[in-house]
């Protein structure tokens, strides 16, 4: 394709992160105060700032989610599928993180708490967030990348 042909789409996919914050068996996640999802547990995620690298936009939201510092230590995988997010078309990299510092806080879009990873990986998460918490129990296992249709 020629350089000059190409047009760019009218609607692109909004980019997203989600933080699986871990230490030992127990994983942060968020209980939902807004929709969709509203008071569903969920990874404590969200999107990138234009500017902004993925990895930075990962800490960022980790950050403003939970008030725990964290650093990357894995990459689990990468979401993709279109019933993933009901308000728009989104691709998310999920990552393996751990906490650093900090102190666990709310944000306006939820109130995170440790879970059991053993107690939560077969409930009913929202967004796509069972399917990469699943993943991730894969992944404990066996490592390897994950996707959406993995």
């Amino acid at each position: 394709m020629k350089v000059s042909s190409w047009k760019e789409p009218s609607k692109s996919p909004k980019i997203a992160v989600d933080p699986l914050i871990v230490k030992k068996n127990k994983i942060v996640l968020s209980k939902r105060t807004i929709t969709p999802f509203k008071g569903m547990l969920q990874l404590p995620g969200g999107m990138v700032e234009y500017g902004e690298t993925i990895e930075h936009a990962v800490v960022r939201e980790s950050r403003e989610e939970t008030g725990l510092k964290v650093r990357i230590k894995e990459i689990l995988g990468v979401y993709s599928g279109k019933s993933r997010d009901p308000r728009f078309l989104s691709v998310s990299v999920a990552f393996i993180m751990e906490p650093i510092g900090g102190r666990l806080r709310g944000s306006f879009e939820g109130e995170p708490i440790w879970c059991d990873i053993d107690k939560v990986k077969s409930k009913k998460l929202g967004f796509d967030h069972t399917k990469i918490l699943k993943d991730y129990v894969m992944w404990k296992k066996k490592k390897g990348t994950y996707w959406s249709t993995k």
